[in-house]
């Protein structure tokens, strides 16, 4: 599979053109979430909970842009993405290196479908702007289609 053809597996893209690249399709963000309050996670299931989430507040940099910015300090936080992903089997998504040599990552995950994301900040923080495109999708080995 080509990284274009990837565009058949996830929707909602903001520039097709910037987003398809040689690597892979890059995913752009949505929203950046805080947890204030814990989840629980028991042994059985029955006692899951779901964790108590806030939006990060964004800023202006300049009275002329068009989007907002996140200013992350260091810790953790769960990220949302602008486009779904719907595929039959696992692909993989992986932390764009411009963020991820910039001090922040996400895990490498397998996935069908695209949920909250964890994502970590050093402790010297990172400025994302809204739709900053921070996760790549990668197109299946070959020899595993």
């Amino acid at each position: 599979m080509r990284p274009s053809e990837l565009t058949t597996l996830v929707s909602g893209l903001l520039h097709e053109e910037t987003q398809v690249t040689d690597r892979g399709l890059d995913l752009t963000v949505n929203e950046v979430l805080r947890v204030e309050t814990p989840g629980s996670v028991d042994f059985g299931g029955d006692e899951l909970d779901g964790a108590n989430l806030s939006a990060h507040e964004k800023v202006w940099h300049d009275g002329d842009d068009d989007y907002q910015w996140w200013h992350l300090e260091g810790g953790q936080y769960l990220v949302e993405y602008n486009e779904t992903l719907s595929a039959d089997r696992p692909l993989t998504v992986q932390t764009r290196d411009a963020v991820r040599t910039r001090g922040a990552f996400h895990p490498t995950l397998e996935l069908t479908e695209l949920g909250r994301v964890p994502f970590s900040v050093a402790s010297g923080g990172i400025r994302l702007k809204e739709n900053a495109r921070i996760s790549t999708v990668l197109p299946p080995d070959e020899g595993s289609e």
